[in-house]
């Protein structure tokens, strides 16, 4: 039986956990780490972290301390551990804490190796245009993302599969590789492979500002983009309803897009009665400038350098999450409205 420390730190570590816990015939889980409780909210009420919640409810001792701290490695020898299970943790572990363990760290890491290295492969894939993707566990060493591979699995993406969609299912499925690699791991039956050196992409985070959707861009990279930035940090803009209005009365507000779909996925075409045929509109997919807004009865579309996009649902500064049509009736747009 291998004993193990986990360490992660979000719901998308929460399912290798689980798994991991449950399998008593192959492993014995000695202590979890996880980030400490944080504020959150407008309250900032501190909050534990979904893998602490987890263990808790597991009934498995949690470790909270700072890894790069003197009195961590104590802790760490303390449980006893052969080896550790690391998934989205979120800090980056020095050399005489990989040395510590017996049988070292493994990660699970959510791209095939040793493309898209880094914090957000899943986005990063999705934002890139990526067909397929997968789940790979490697060692971890000093270097980022860059161990020796022990093991890896597959997947297409999906064309509307959003990176929170996606980061859910590979959680799902790299939960079970992780648990089955470990287990060859320790009998023996399984040698890591390091990775081929050469020029890779980084899977750099998406902040709030890389989320600000360009409608200047064709259709398809938008499409890319909102799914790839939902649900966090989560796509936006902002529409100004009157863009004739110099006074002020009508600032710009910002608009969560939460879904969408490109003009030709959408089963949208020119001339379609669904969109009005009124002699701006009429051939909407040529006449639509990037950013311009169109309200229909039903639809909302949004301009680009190529086709229009369609937005779905949205969540307007203040306002729940709503369906595009639904917005658009009560933001009072003018009809030379536009997104920026």
């Amino acid at each position: 039986m291998l004993r193990l420390l986990f360490a992660g730190t979000p719901e998308v570590a929460v399912p290798a956990l689980r798994a991991l816990a449950s399998d008593a015939e192959h492993f014995e889980i000695a202590a979890v780490l996880t980030r400490p409780d944080a504020p959150r909210g407008r309250g900032q009420r501190l909050e534990s972290s979904p893998v602490k919640q987890a263990a808790l409810e597991l009934g498995l001792p949690v470790l909270e301390g700072d890894p790069n701290e003197p009195a961590f490695l104590d802790e760490l020898l303390a449980t006893g551990a052969d080896a550790a299970a690391v998934v989205a943790y979120g800090k980056i572990l020095k050399e005489a804490v990989l040395d510590a363990l017996p049988m070292g760290w493994y990660n699970l890491h959510f791209s095939l190796l040793p493309q898209w290295r880094g914090a957000a492969p899943v986005q990063r894939a999705i934002w890139a245009g990526d067909t397929l993707t997968g789940a790979t566990v490697f060692r971890i060493t000093r270097g980022m993302d860059s161990g020796p591979i022990l093991a890896q699995s597959t997947t297409e993406i999906g064309p509307h599969e959003t990176a929170g969609d996606l980061l859910s299912r590979l959680a799902d499925d790299g939960s079970r590789l992780l648990a089955a690699t470990l287990q060859a791991m320790a009998d023996g039956q399984i040698q890591p492979v390091e990775q081929p050196l050469g020029a890779y992409e980084i899977a750099e985070k998406i902040r709030t500002q890389d989320a600000h959707i360009r409608f200047d861009v064709p259709a398809f990279a938008v499409d890319r983009q909102i799914r790839a930035c939902t649900p966090n940090p989560g796509a936006w803009c902002q529409v100004l309803a009157n863009a004739g209005d110099e006074s002020g009365e009508n600032p710009a507000t910002m608009l969560h897009v939460l879904e969408a779909r490109a003009a030709d996925d959408s089963g949208a075409a020119d001339g379609d009665d669904s969109v009005g045929d009124d002699s701006k509109h009429g051939n909407f997919a040529q006449r639509l400038a990037p950013g311009e807004l169109l309200a229909r009865k039903s639809q909302v579309w949004v301009g680009t350098s190529s086709a229009p996009i369609e937005l779905l649902r949205v969540k307007a500064q203040g306002k729940k999450a709503m369906s595009a049509a639904d917005w658009a009736r009560g933001a009072r747009l003018s009809s030379d409205a536009h997104c920026r």
